[in-house]
């Protein structure tokens, strides 16, 4: 396995792509985009799902939720995702807002894009947030993926 920094014979580092997800985090379309990313060039995969908030939690304490259910979707999309890459994928939890998730992601660690995989448009509230849009104001390319790209 390479490590992020390592440089392969190529002599070029692998792209570091972001994934954001979290109801989609195993469906069929994301893992597809991951694997067509992965075949073209070094990639590093690390997924991000933004802890959930329920109820009045969106609003009164918003960041102070159980962490449980970001961690089970990690648990369940990391062997399928590390499949698709062919090579291990990293899971982090972020923050309720995914547009911070994702700032916070991006000024830590540094990615070189990212993958945002999103219910259908009809029903995705990161659509209706103009999620792609505002992650694309950092200056990285942007793919989104949903279930209708199938």
């Amino acid at each position: 396995m390479m490590e992020a920094s390592e440089v392969p014979a190529g002599g070029a580092a692998p792209a570091r792509v972001l994934v954001v997800a979290h109801k989609t985090a195993a469906t069929q379309p994301l893992l597809d985009a991951v694997r067509e990313r992965a075949s073209r060039g070094p990639t590093t995969f690390t997924l991000l799902v933004p802890n959930a908030a329920h109820g009045l939690h969106r609003v009164v304490d918003p960041e102070d939720q159980d962490k449980r259910e970001a961690q089970a979707v990690i648990d369940d999309a990391l062997p399928r995702l590390t499949t698709a890459a062919g090579s291990k994928v990293e899971g982090i939890i972020g923050s309720t807002d995914p547009h911070m998730a994702v700032e916070d992601a991006v000024n830590v660690r540094g990615f070189d894009e990212v993958i945002i995989s999103t219910l259908s448009p009809r029903l995705s509230k990161w659509l209706h947030l103009d999620l792609p849009s505002k992650i694309s104001g950092l200056g990285l390319p942007v793919t989104t993926v949903t279930p209708a790209d199938s």
